[in-house]
């Protein structure tokens, strides 16, 4: 026999009574799952009442948990309006306006919408800066007769602001009778985005009452727009600094260049968050203030911040432009050993580093480890293998990637073309090219045709080369008359590099390399007048070449050498060594190639001094020095490998079992066993 409890009964007579005044009491969603499983076992679920409410639980800011929303709405046979309108209003909590505009257009099946509806999918079309759907919606508006309601309006106001509108934004403000801060703020905003800081400036002045938003939005406009002081003079006057406004100035600092002011401020915060390190971090790096970046984020670490994505990206950036492989390793290590994720963009720029700083075993070793390996992945890692001279690898991953379906971008295509253009393969630098153009619709930019131009100079198709460039649909930039000028020296083709020469120095005069490629040209050609014309040249124009400099990292110190150094603590031991060098060199039976040695130097065994004393043979034999026999040896250059030097480099790697990795200004030369990756010099 069954036992009545006080439950059993109210359940038998007043059922629907008993499950809503529980619903109505329930505040988490522990509570509101449990009812939910209560109302279905029971079967009352389907009672309108208990189904809207466990809709507007779970929608509730409160638990905002849609997945249960929309589980609960999707079972509600006949949803009325205002169930719609809670189901839209949390996709949008959850940052899903994409989903939130197609759910707004299954809604337009069932009802019209009303003055809740609109400033919700309107506010989603801000989000997205949807400015076509906004226009749309915004028609719909008018017709059904909400062009006057407030909240409309303002969210109006907000979508024309965001989407950078700014007159159809004030068209809509103009008309409002009753116009609060938040629209004040949104106009503000607009004009603030837009650049037009006058505008702004006396939008703010207008306004009958100001929050924190009100002030840092006009700092941040101000700064963004080069008025830095007078950003900071508005910073000055805020009644109530908060976080936000300070940490919008220091980024205004960066942007502007002046890191001695952001610093100043920086010391100055009462508090800080982890925006305000990413901030200093972030611009540090933006301003190629690489080693200020690092000590930042050391600080930040000590202070035990936890760095989000944005930190580790700028972080690793900043190791890069050291090329510090060491420093990036430790942060690789940093990275794995706090379980942090490789599948977004951390995972890119920790490829990109590893490449830059000549460690392309680690870079692949990376990209192996990404489960997902999205686009950019792809690219960081073909782009790497290219600049390293293993086309065979980039060209091979270039196709797996087309055989998986993933689709190749226009960065993605500069990697397959370098690869191409740094051993040789014209034929595939043009199939490549084409294919770009035909099969995935990309329109060729100026780095493409660069890539192309390159391939034809290495290869001594000059002619070939010079008609592409006459032929670009843009104007050729100096780089492209640098790399014809260059493929002229190489190929000993006079004509076509003073061709090269003349638009190189008619478009950017201040180049200084081209005026040495154009002297070492003529010097190859044993034209000595022209050589003494050009030296002239450069002086009278105040041109000096940049002196040489080579770097190479040892224990976490990075060692700084120019031509004929003796500053660095162990010039005896590397003299030393470079005389070692040198008898182990003629031994091999090298004879320098002195045809580009400067004129001045006349007498030929003073020629061969001064190529001995190049800064990155110093490096070379600091690095045999200390370095571990077997070690590769890691060297970055800040001009291009000169032909001897690269001789040199090749024989040393033979002779001493070790290979060498020198990144010069145009890519990097990996020697090994005698032999080069690349195909700069023959």
């Amino acid at each position: 026999m069954r036992t009545l409890t006080l439950s059993n009964i109210l359940h038998q007579h007043f059922p629907d009574a008993l499950h809503f005044s529980l619903l109505k009491s329930s505040k988490t969603q522990q509570e509101t799952q449990q009812l939910h499983a209560f109302s279905l076992k029971t079967g009352v679920f389907s009672h309108p009442s208990l189904s809207s409410r466990l809709l507007s639980l779970y929608a509730d800011p409160n638990i905002n948990n849609l997945r249960y929303a929309r589980s609960v709405f999707d079972q509600i046979q006949h949803p009325s309006l205002v169930l719609w309108n809670i189901i839209l209003k949390c996709y949008i909590q959850n940052q899903q306006s994409h989903e939130a505009i197609s759910l707004f257009v299954l809604l337009l099946g069932h009802f019209p919408p009303d003055e809740f509806t609109f400033p919700c999918v309107i506010k989603a079309c801000a989000k997205l800066t949807a400015l076509k759907e906004g226009k749309q919606i915004h028609g719909l508006v008018l017709k059904l007769g909400f062009g006057l309601d407030k909240f409309v309006q303002a969210s109006l106001v907000n979508l024309y602001s965001k989407c950078g509108e700014i007159g159809s934004a004030y068209a809509v403000f103009d008309q409002m009778d009753e116009k609060d801060l938040v629209s004040w703020n949104s106009l503000l905003d607009g004009y603030a985005r837009c650049g037009e800081v006058k505008a702004a400036m006396k939008v703010f002045d207008e306004m009958p009452e100001k929050d924190c938003f009100s002030w840092t939005v006009l700092i941040d406009g101000l700064a963004k727009s080069g008025e830095v002081e007078t950003a900071r003079k508005i910073f000055e006057n805020m009644p109530n600094r908060n976080l936000v406004s300070w940490n919008t100035m220091i980024n205004g600092y960066m942007k502007a260049g002046d890191t001695n002011s952001a610093c100043k401020l920086f010391d100055q915060m009462p508090t800080r968050n982890l925006i305000t390190w990413n901030s200093m971090i972030g611009g540090f790096k933006l301003n190629l203030r690489f080693l200020e970046a690092l000590e930042m984020f050391e600080r930040m670490l000590e202070e035990e911040f936890r760095p989000t994505q944005a930190t580790l990206v700028s972080v690793i950036s900043a190791v890069s432009g050291l090329a510090s492989l060491g420093t990036g390793r430790l942060i690789h290590s940093y990275i794995v050993k706090n379980g942090i994720e490789l599948d977004g963009v951390v995972g890119t720029v920790l490829i990109e580093m590893y490449s830059k700083c000549g460690g392309i075993d680690s870079a692949v070793t990376v990209f192996r480890t990404i489960s997902h390996k999205k686009l950019g992945h792809w690219t960081a890692i073909i782009v790497g293998l290219s600049i390293h001279g293993m086309a065979d690898h980039a060209l091979k991953l270039f196709l797996e990637m087309r055989r998986i379906g993933v689709k190749a971008n226009a960065i993605t295509f500069v990697g397959v073309l370098n690869a191409c253009s740094h051993v040789g393969l014209i034929n595939d630098g043009h199939k490549y090219f084409n294919m770009m153009v035909n099969e995935y619709g990309i329109k060729p930019t100026i780095e493409h045709y660069g890539c192309l131009v390159d391939i034809l100079c290495r290869a001594g198709c000059l002619e070939e080369a010079k008609d592409i460039i006459e032929e670009m649909p843009m104007r050729p930039n100096k780089v492209i008359w640098m790399t014809l000028l260059s493929g002229a020296r190489n190929h000993r083709n006079t004509k076509i590099g003073e061709y090269a020469a003349q638009h190189l120095i008619e478009l950017a005069p201040e180049t200084t390399g081209g005026y040495v490629v154009l002297s070492n040209m003529y010097a190859v050609a044993g034209e000595w007048e022209k050589v003494s014309e050009v030296r002239e040249m450069m002086k009278k124009r105040g041109l000096r070449k940049d002196p040489g400099c080579s770097s190479i990292e040892h224990k976490g110190v990075v060692h700084n050498f120019i031509v004929g150094d003796k500053s660095h603590p162990q010039t005896k031991e590397i003299y030393s060594k470079l005389a070692e060098m040198r008898e182990k060199l003629k031994l091999a039976g090298h004879v320098p190639d002195t045809s580009q040695v400067l004129l001045y130097i006349e007498e030929e065994e003073e020629k061969e001094a001064e190529l001995e004393n190049h800064s990155e043979r110093l490096a070379i034999a600091f690095g045999l020095i200390n370095t571990e026999a077997g070690c590769p040896i890691r060297i970055m250059k800040n001009l291009r490998v000169c032909s001897d030097c690269h001789s040199v480099t090749k024989l040393l790697s033979k002779i001493y079992s070790r290979e060498i990795i020198v990144r010069d200004n145009s890519r990097f030369h990996h020697f090994k066993d005698g032999l080069c990756s690349c195909k700069d010099f023959w």
